[in-house]
């Protein structure tokens, strides 16, 4: 193949320039969280760092579970069954921001036992669903998955 040596220049800056805008390995790192499930006490709430957010992951008790199961929907600002929001009943998996103006939420507090967020008194039920306030939507829910009993990857 005969290529003219100034188009193997332009293919090659090309390569370079599309090759720079790839995600370096710093940031593909932070774009999972592998978190280990058997360090979170039944009932408790726990938050990591994960792609500059908060990320709240809470041990629900079977009474919290049954009663989020029970919620009429048609109470509901943003309607959505609990079990539309978790795969396992007993992991809440969700993004720690307000939805309002992007506050943090306080775990385990609030009307609902689940969330509030004190910068303007938005109330989260244990699913993450807003029950009380100015928030619109419900805690954002993140991809994730359980590869094992114990073991959950968000991202």
């Amino acid at each position: 193949m005969n290529v003219p040596l100034g188009r193997v220049g332009v293919i090659l800056l090309q390569t370079l320039f599309v090759s720079s805008m790839s995600a370096s390995a710093d940031v593909l790192a932070m774009s999972k969280i592998e978190v280990k499930l058997s360090d979170i006490p039944e009932g408790k709430n726990m938050c990591f760092k994960w792609r500059g957010k908060p990320l709240f992951i809470r041990h629900r008790t079977p009474r919290e579970i049954e009663q989020e199961a029970q919620v009429d929907l048609s109470e509901l600002r943003d309607p959505q069954h609990d079990l539309d929001r978790v795969k396992k009943p007993e992991w809440a998996i969700l993004i720690g921001v307000c939805t309002h103006l992007g506050c943090v939420p306080i775990a385990n507090a609030g009307d609902f036992g689940g969330y509030y967020c004190p910068c303007h008194g938005s109330h989260y039920d244990a699913s993450g669903r807003i029950r009380k306030g100015p928030a619109p939507l419900n805690l954002e829910v993140p991809f994730y998955e359980f590869p094992a009993d114990d073991l959950v990857i968000v991202g």
